[in-house]
């Protein structure tokens, strides 16, 4: 019993002896806090009889308070009133110079004399150029993917569509992934049917479409 004590007694010293300087720390710093608080307070009570000395003032000198934006101007010295009395002056008119009569009945004989100039002769019209074809009037990819699914024996996968439609249009720039979002778009709307061999997806032409479906899957080709 009294072994364990020892080292029982040992640290509860340790702790009564941090504690102890933890408060005195404490208590420093309270000092320092509460000394800054009150030269604030001395330095806020010092502006507050300032600002009410300088208020004093201005009303027995009968300053009005400026507005917001307000601008003094600047005196004028002499000069600036003599500048400011010429200007009011009206400055003097010039008699209009009057040109002789003989000068104009010379320059109207003159014009008179001239021969008339002759005009240029108008150039021939340019024949009107043939209309540019529109990017509208091209096929859009549903259809082409219809009528390449059409003139097929046997069903197409998507690379295999995309491939032929690549070489046949090359300015399309004709992707895979574009024309299996296609070909998914006319199997949805009736326009087109789908069979799996295996893990392999292959595409045939639906016998007849109806004209509304193939409106609907025109509308749903994705721009590319």
């Amino acid at each position: 019993m009294p072994e364990t004590a020892g080292p029982v007694t040992e640290l509860a010293s340790q702790y009564v002896s941090q504690v102890t300087k933890d408060l005195e720390q404490n208590v420093k710093e309270q000092d320092r806090v509460t000394a800054e608080i009150a030269a604030l307070q001395e330095r806020l009570a010092a502006l507050q009889h300032d600002h009410g000395i300088l208020l004093n003032m201005r009303q027995a000198l009968g300053i009005a308070a400026p507005a917001a934006g307000a601008v003094v101007p600047a005196p004028r010295g002499k000069s600036g009133a003599a500048r400011r009395t010429d200007a009011k002056k009206p400055a003097p008119k010039k008699p209009a110079a009057k040109k002789p009569a003989a000068v104009k009945a010379t320059t109207g004989k003159a014009a008179a004399g001239k021969p008339a100039a002759k005009k240029a002769p108008a150039e021939p019209a340019q024949p009107a150029q043939p209309a540019q074809p529109t990017q509208s009037s091209q096929p859009t990819l549903v259809e082409l993917v219809r009528r390449y699914l059409t003139e097929q024996n046997e069903p197409r996968s998507a690379a295999e569509v995309a491939e032929a439609l690549g070489r046949t249009h090359p300015e399309r720039a004709v992707q895979t992934k574009v024309v299996r979002t296609t070909l998914e778009n006319l199997v949805a709307r009736n326009g087109a049917h789908r069979s799996k061999q295996g893990s392999s997806v292959f595409y045939t032409v639906a016998a007849e479409p109806a004209p509304e479906t193939a409106e609907k899957a025109e509308g749903a080709e994705p721009a590319q």
